[in-house]
């Protein structure tokens, strides 16, 4: 008898120990936040901000992998496809959202912020946060990711060569941009009009929509068809094909580290597309020969406004997470405007808030800050379709083809077209 009393009570006790550690698990489970982010750059704003956030909540066990772009979307699609709750917090680009979304993948932080009788900071600049709407409406509809990194194409010059041959500045249209293009090659030895990225794929779509879509062009019409080809697109084409002229032999192949290259020894005067990554390398001595030299503006019009290229990063809920709330409080912590600024300030990752664009202590670091957040309010981004990425990459194949010389504007386009019709499956 006592040998059996004494088998319960170690039973007993075993069962407890085993549902106390359930417990904890439970707990440490509800308090743990795992993030699916991107390395370099932003790994290291994430990793700053997931120190700051553990100093004051030191019960949340934040698990952070930082992964190069093409790892981190193989690793999310796969998650989201099967739900599997994997992670509670991951970027993305805004290229991402419309896939995403459609998918039922992500949590609606619009309806998720009602519920908590919350509101977005209406300090995140506008055009940010409409690029993680789905379905994309400027200023309304559901919001699927808070903006976490404020990328968007910059255009600069040298103003001291435009002011040496009095060309006037900023460059209001692509037609002034030309004329300065021309002026400059011809009589200032030794450089080259303007540079731009012009190896096929991403890089020279990205550098070439702008143009484009300043002539008044699109890759897809209202109704959603293909309309690459329209006249408009032709048009801007032809011009960019002009503007080479007056780029280095060998822009075909040139990318991000031929362009950087180009602008820091002065050997152009003009990019078509700059990334505010790169600018302050431009004022740094022991990396430039231009420093003071280089005006950072926003990209002219022509038939229609200004549109430089928005390439905002988002921070998103999964739908699958088990931890949302968690996972939000850490979200609203890293996109807050004194982590904003301090990620400005020490790792010069490009801020989403209008305020910190004006602050005298960023702006006496970064010049071009004010320019910047013109250049954020007036961008476009570019088009709402889950077939994106493979689109952007057919088209930078044949402008690239016509920079070679190897299409017609028109070829190109044309054939371009056919492409997006077929991939679109219209």
């Amino acid at each position: 008898m006592k040998q059996w009393t004494r088998w319960v009570v170690v039973f007993s006790v075993v069962v407890g120990i085993v549902l106390l550690s359930g417990i904890q698990d439970g707990f440490t489970a509800e308090k743990k936040v795992v993030i699916a982010g991107r390395d370099g750059g932003y790994g290291k704003s994430l990793q700053l901000a997931v120190d700051a956030y553990k100093e004051s909540n030191p019960d949340v066990e934040i698990e952070l992998l930082k992964l190069p772009y093409s790892g981190l979307m193989e690793k999310l699609v796969l998650d989201l496809k099967e739900a599997t709750g994997a992670y509670d917090l991951l970027m993305m680009d805004d290229t991402w959202v419309t896939g995403f979304a459609a998918a039922n993948w992500l949590t609606d932080l619009t309806e998720f912020v009602a519920a908590k009788e919350e509101e977005l900071d209406p300090d995140f600049i506008g055009a940010a946060v409409d690029a993680a709407r789905y379905p994309y409406k400027p200023g309304n509809g559901a919001v699927y990711g808070i903006p976490f990194v404020g990328n968007v194409e910059l255009f600069v010059y040298r103003q001291d060569l435009f002011e040496k041959y009095g060309i006037a500045a900023p460059p209001k249209t692509w037609d002034d941009v030309m004329n300065a293009a021309k002026t400059i090659s011809e009589k200032e030895d030794g450089v080259y009009g303007v540079v731009f990225r012009g190896t096929k794929g991403n890089p020279i779509t990205s550098g070439f929509l702008p143009i484009f879509w300043a002539f008044g062009a699109s890759v897809i019409d209202a109704e959603g068809k293909a309309a690459v080809n329209s006249p408009e697109g032709i048009a801007a084409l032809k011009f960019f094909l002009e503007l080479a002229k007056y780029a280095p032999k060998g822009v075909e192949i040139y990318n991000s580290s031929e362009v950087k290259d180009m602008l820091f020894s002065g050997g152009a005067a003009i990019a078509t597309e700059v990334w505010p990554s790169w600018v302050p390398g431009m004022d740094d001595p022991e990396k430039s020969k231009v420093v003071g030299k280089m005006a950072v503006t926003v990209h002219p019009a022509q038939n229609a406004k200004a549109s430089p290229m928005i390439g905002v990063w988002h921070l998103a809920i999964p739908a699958a997470s088990q931890r949302k709330d968690v996972a939000y409080d850490f979200l609203k912590f890293v996109t807050s405007q004194e982590m904003q600024k301090r990620l400005a300030l020490e790792i010069g990752q490009p801020p989403t808030r209008a305020s910190v664009y004006t602050d005298p202590e960023v702006v006496a670091k970064y010049r071009w800050y004010p320019t910047q957040l013109k250049a954020l309010e007036a961008s476009k981004v570019r088009p709402r379709l889950p077939e994106w990425l493979e689109i952007d990459v057919k088209m930078g194949t044949y402008l690239n083809l016509a920079l070679v010389g190897d299409r017609t504007p028109e070829e190109a386009l044309n054939e371009l077209q056919d492409e997006i019709v077929e991939i679109l499956g219209q």
